[in-house]
């Protein structure tokens, strides 16, 4: 309880009134009542100022006032602080209701009238004070436990990341001849992401979801995954599934780094000319995420080495992205990704097998 009064004390109170006798006689007596935080301002276009300064708990408002009135004083408030309430205590001399109706509909929360009984004065003032320390309290609160939620969020994203390298992971030790494989190509299509324009978060998810594009492998036996030479007939049927198998091992999550690592397991196969898998998706209709991990994947796959051929000259594997434009490939993402070339060879460099 001491602690509150103490609160109470040390408030931040604003006077506003042009009549400086009016004034000192308010400041008399809330000093005399143990408010030690009084501020007075005699001129009424300093008012929202001065409260975007300070802050007040309380602001003891004057209805009469030369240039700007008590009513244009409450709307230069509002237009400062439009989310808040107004913690204005109207003092006024006259008693026309429908001027102080206006006042309160325009946020004031109580009102005096002039000559006003110090007694009353005094206790609408403390009214109004515990219900704005009362007020802010509850913002704190609020602001702590959105914080709280903000942190707790950023520990969710951060384990479902965690889930989805660690899934990747697994992957690479399925299918060990990938090497740096994933490394390259989230990081290769992070790097197109932003070459096209997408925003940094979307980009970052992209790098963190991109590794799960053949997370579907884990369920492809072993005697087909590193089997060398070419599939064929059912052979290869089963090794595609691997997009389904992926597809299912990611479903029904909401978080949306989760969501994106679905849509690119299951569509990183599919063509812009429809001729992919496993749906035939054509064109815009293959979620874009994996429209650019598409490129990323086959660039680096036929660059690199693996059990079924040797890695192909990067100038060749160029050719290929530029002639596979509008067939295979996006080709305004072929584009883009030709633009960034030097990029995607430097990430290469980093990551190399």
């Amino acid at each position: 309880m001491e602690a509150f009064e103490e609160r109470l004390a040390a408030a931040p109170i604003l006077i506003v009134d042009d009549i400086d006798a009016n004034i000192l006689l308010l400041e008399n007596i809330l000093r005399q009542r143990g408010y030690r935080n009084v501020l007075a301002c005699n001129d009424p276009f300093r008012v929202a100022a001065l409260h975007r300064e300070h802050q007040f708990a309380v602001i003891l408002l004057d209805m009469q006032m030369p240039g700007l009135d008590g009513l244009g004083v409450m709307k230069e408030l509002r237009a400062a602080a439009p989310e808040r309430h107004l913690p204005v205590l109207i003092i006024t001399a006259q008693t026309d209701s429908e001027l102080r109706l206006k006042a309160l509909s325009l946020g004031a929360r109580d009102y005096v009238t002039k000559p006003f009984v110090v007694a009353e004065l005094s206790q609408r003032l403390r009214n109004l004070l515990e219900v704005e320390l009362a007020y802010r309290d509850r913002l704190a609160q609020a602001a702590i436990l959105e914080a709280k939620v903000r942190e707790r969020t950023r520990e969710l994203e951060e384990s479902q990341k965690e889930i989805l390298h660690r899934l990747a992971l697994a992957g690479e030790y399925r299918d060990n001849e990938t090497g740096n494989h994933v490394q390259r190509v989230s990081r290769s299509s992070k790097a197109l992401a932003l070459a096209i324009g997408m925003n940094a978060d979307a980009a970052e998810m992209i790098f963190h979801a991109s590794p799960m594009h053949d997370v579907g492998k884990i369920g492809i036996p072993d005697d087909i995954l590193l089997r060398p030479g070419r599939l064929e007939g059912n052979d290869l049927q089963i090794m595609r599934s691997h997009v389904e198998i992926g597809g299912k091992i990611l479903d029904e999550h909401n978080a949306p780094v989760m969501k994106m690592a679905h849509a690119i397991a299951i569509a990183h196969h599919e063509r812009w000319d429809g001729k992919g898998y496993p749906r035939g998706l054509a064109g815009p209709d293959i979620p874009l995420e994996a429209r650019i991990v598409a490129i990323c994947d086959v660039f680096d796959a036929l660059t690199s080495v693996r059990p079924y051929k040797k890695a192909w000259p990067i100038d060749d594997a160029v050719n290929y992205v530029r002639e596979q434009s509008g067939m295979h490939f996006d080709p305004e993402l072929a584009k883009a990704f030709l633009d960034i070339l030097p990029e995607v060879m430097s990430i290469r460099a980093r990551f190399s097998d």
